[in-house]
This record gives C-alpha cells, structure tokens and sequence, in this order.
C-alpha cells in the first residue's frame, strides 16, 4: 500500500470529521503525505496543517473545486498552493456562493416531484457551514428517514442526473479552476475520473484541454475507482503525459471505500505527482 493521501474531506465541506480528526486518521494508518482537500473551500487547512505538523506527517494544501465542463460537472483538485491568494480566494468564493440557491432548488423538487417535505431543514443538520451545504447533506438526511439504506442509494435514487432532486447548477469553468491554482503556485489534478462516465472521444478532448489549460496530473488511485478503473487510467495517465495522483475521497466511514491515510499501488511506470513534495519515492516505507 502507498502511505499517500491527497484527496480527503472534513466538516468545512461535506465530510463527517473535523480537519484534525481526519488528519489524526490518516497518521494512524501511517500516512507519510496527506492533503485535505474540501470542496471549494480552505478555511480547514490551518487547522489540518497544524495537526499534521505536531504529529510530524507531511501536508500539503488542498482543495476540490467544483467545475461545469459543457453539460458535466468535474471536479478539479488543487496541491501545493498558497491559500493565502487572493485571486483563488476570490474565485472559491464565488463557487460557494451558488451552493445555498441550489440546495433551495433540490428541497424544492424533492417536495414537487417525491412529495418529500423538510428535506432543506434536515440537510442543514449536517452541514457545519449553510454556504457548503450539499448533496452529501441531502443524502444522510433522507438516509436518516429511512427513504435509503445509505449514502449510495440516495444519489442512485434521488440526486442524481434525471433524479427528482436533481437540479443543473453553473459551477466555475475548467480554465477558471485551473487559471486559479496555477495562480496560487500550485498543482491542477483531475479528481476520480471514472466517475464521470465519459465516451472515450469525450474524455479525450477533456485531457487534451485540461493539458493544454496547464492540468498537470489525474487521480490514478481513488476510493471509487474499481482495480479495472486504477489500470485503465493509469495507462490514460502515460499515454497524454500526465502526473498520478492518489486519494481516498474520504468523506465518512462506511461511505466511501476506505478510511483516510493509505492507497493502494500505482500501475507500474506511473510518475507520481506527490515526488514535487516528497522525493525520493523510495523513501516511503509502509
């Protein structure tokens, strides 16, 4: 397993653990790298960093950023930058800024179309930050009801596309993304890409362009992608010139495929985007 972790969620977004239980999980599984990365925001990082530092576990910033690329929704993650920045600041604050108008959209077609009521009230129980309110929130509310068994079915039944809690929603452009974390000093990774189900014509223009905008690497190892995924992307990664990158998407145990700390190998000849920040990869020990 490779002690390495750049994709983790905390309360500042939709995660279930505070930012310096997240990072104290991922030491105990002997993490050596670790970045939280919530969505669209930073004010966790602080917290994390310092956690990190007393317990003598390498961080680096992180942070997901939500992006509407023609009639998908991607998700870009952000290393290695400065999170002081005031243009990628600036950019993160404008994203959240649509979040509480949407989730107003989603009760509002639950109630129409599934005749499900109080779902906004029930969301903001879980939300720590109304302005980060999301689907996640959504899903563990009607899991609490009893509408699903889990997480999964919720999204499977109710939020996704076609879905009746489903609503389209305008997040920041690709080249905003990455212009903002290129800006900051940082590295552009796009995050889990078999979770969007793209044709391979459709994906190829995606790696072309987020090539040419100054993309610079794709997660290879996700906790939603199959062994099938982590070897098909793996050779994705190769063949357009692409940096690897490994994360959990940890979110909340029992949710996702693992806890957060540890992933499992990259396909061999990978170059992993984590030698910016810890090099020599033979220094790693599990």
């Amino acid at each position: 397993m490779t002690p390495i972790d750049l994709h983790c969620h905390s309360t500042v977004s939709d995660g279930m653990k505070a930012p310096r239980d997240v990072v104290r999980m991922a030491h105990a599984r002997g993490c050596q790298l670790f970045a939280l990365t919530d969505h669209d925001d930073t004010r966790g990082l602080a917290d994390a960093e310092d956690e990190a530092r007393q317990l003598g576990m390498p961080f680096i910033n992180g942070v997901e950023i939500s992006v509407s690329w023609g009639k998908h929704t991607l998700h870009i993650v952000g290393l290695g930058f400065d999170r002081e920045n005031e243009a990628l600041q600036a950019g993160l604050a404008g994203v959240r800024a649509g979040r509480w108008e949407r989730a107003e959209r989603m009760a509002a077609e639950l109630e129409k179309k599934a005749r499900i009521t109080g779902v906004l009230a029930g969301a903001q129980n879980y939300a720590e930050n109304p302005e980060m309110i999301s689907r996640a929130h959504f899903a563990r509310y009607l899991v609490e009801i009893g509408l699903c068994k889990d997480v999964k079915s919720v999204f499977k039944h109710y939020l996704a596309r076609g879905k009746p809690g489903y609503v389209d929603h305008e997040w920041a452009s690709l080249h905003e993304a990455v212009g903002w974390i290129r800006g900051a000093g940082g590295v552009a990774v796009l995050a889990h890409p078999a979770r969007y189900e793209l044709g391979n014509e459709t994906l190829r223009v995606l790696l072309i362009e987020f090539k040419r905008m100054g993309g610079e690497a794709i997660e290879v190892l996700s906790g939603c992608h199959s062994i099938a995924d982590t070897a098909r992307f793996g050779r994705v990664a190769q063949e357009y010139g692409y940096l690897a990158s490994a994360g959990t998407d940890y979110h909340a145990t029992g949710e996702g495929a693992r806890d957060p700390g540890l992933n499992g190998d990259l396909p061999m000849d990978c170059e992993p985007v984590w030698t910016r920040w810890l090099s020599p990869l033979n220094q790693l020990t599990e």
